[in-house]
């Protein structure tokens, strides 16, 4: 395995993957300050607990490009779809981020993909994206 591979920001909750951030009650995600791995009880928990723990909470895992059905054969569709839509957020500053350096959201579309980022809740269930209003 790679040391630093490039991360995909949307990832399904599994045990190794890095906890991103949380589900805010204004449909926000609020990252985690430090790089947070899962183990397999926060994974059997989430799972008994949550019906899609992707609903409440982002997960970072390496990006696995083609083998993803979110690829276009040269880049992460996800982000571009949501900046298609979304106009960037704002902010002064770019969220805390613990994998902004490997991010591929990041790598793709820069500062603009960290402004739309607290908006993208991913669903497991057909890893369909939604984007909070």
């Amino acid at each position: 395995m790679l040391e630093n591979p490039v991360l995909c920001p949307s990832s399904k909750c599994a045990p190794g993957v890095i906890l991103l951030g949380m589900l805010q009650p204004d449909g926000m995600i609020a990252y985690t300050q430090d790089r947070v791995i899962l183990d397999e009880n926060f994974v059997a928990r989430a799972s008994e607990e949550l019906f899609s723990p992707e609903e409440h909470f982002r997960f970072s895992s390496p990006c696995m490009k083609g083998a993803c059905s979110q690829w276009t054969g040269s880049r992460c569709g996800v982000i571009d779809r949501v900046l298609e839509v979304v106009a960037p957020l704002e902010l002064l500053s770019l969220p805390k981020c613990s994998i902004r350096e490997q991010c591929r959201w990041f790598a793709q579309s820069g500062a603009n993909a960290c402004h739309v980022c607290p908006l993208v809740v991913t669903d497991a269930r057909g890893l369909e994206m939604q984007v909070a209003s």
